[in-house]
């Protein structure tokens, strides 16, 4: 497995949870469960990425704005996270920051996986690309 195979797999569950997220209501437990998996999973993501994904690309000319640009979009998700959690969750602005940071997310993964990856592939070696999958799986799993 390369580093995009490893990160669209993590992608395909943010999106699944935010779908699911998306569609509770109230202070359900289905909602505080979803929401605690997709606040536990953006967070060990974003890290496992920036350390072994963007931090080897940032040094890179190519790929400097694209890394700090990737690093950025996290740190807003951060703040939007930081909304949800000070906001009620029976409240209706609580669904509609949740949506925000959902449609963050998609933005966030869109722009990796149509952009990021096909400038990344052509600054990578194989061998790096195999190897960054296994430290970015093993950070992941390690937080998991």
């Amino acid at each position: 497995m390369n580093i995009f195979e490893a990160i669209r797999n993590d992608h395909d569950i943010q999106r699944d949870l935010c779908d699911r997220l998306t569609s509770t209501s109230g202070k359900s437990s289905d909602r505080k469960q979803l929401w605690k998996a997709l606040k536990e999973e953006l967070e060990i993501h974003a890290d496992a990425e920036e350390r072994h994904f963007y931090s080897p690309l940032i040094h890179n000319d190519m790929m400097q704005e694209h890394a700090r640009h990737g690093i950025a979009e996290h740190h807003e998700m951060d703040e939007l996270i930081e909304k949800i959690d000070d906001t009620d969750m029976d409240s209706p602005a609580w669904l509609t920051y949740a949506k925000q940071l959902c449609e963050k997310v998609e933005h966030h993964l869109e722009d990796e996986e149509h952009t990021f990856f096909q400038l990344a592939g052509k600054v990578l070696s194989e061998n790096q690309k195999t190897d960054l999958a296994t430290a970015y799986q093993d950070a992941m799993k390690e937080r998991r």
